[in-house]
């Protein structure tokens, strides 16, 4: 499976939740994820998407990190079954924005 794959996937789910799954550049800044889940409720989601078993450059990482250390919710999603996980009917993502507001 490729990452497009899951990135449609991922399109979709976020789409049916009433979500927009904007996609992003950012000139300049190297590592920035690849997409941004406006979800309802005012919530915000930064993901990566990879092909099934790929994992974050070093240069991604430090650049997702730095979007944690500010509060946001960064996911990085290779599969459809996270895809799922995060943005299907239970909505994951809600319960992450939660955890978030507790710590």
């Amino acid at each position: 499976m490729r990452e497009a794959v899951v990135e449609s996937h991922f399109k979709k789910r976020v789409e049916a939740l009433g979500g927009l799954a904007l996609k992003m550049t950012s000139p300049g800044r190297r590592g920035a994820p690849d997409r941004l889940a406006v979800m309802p409720d005012g919530i915000l989601c930064w993901v990566e998407m990879k092909a099934p078993g790929k994992t974050p450059e070093p240069h991604q990482a430090r650049e997702h990190q730095r979007l944690r250390d500010r509060g946001h919710i960064v996911l990085v999603l290779d599969t459809k079954e996270l895809v799922d996980r995060y943005f299907g009917t239970d909505r994951g993502y809600l319960r992450l924005h939660l955890e978030r507001l507790k710590a």
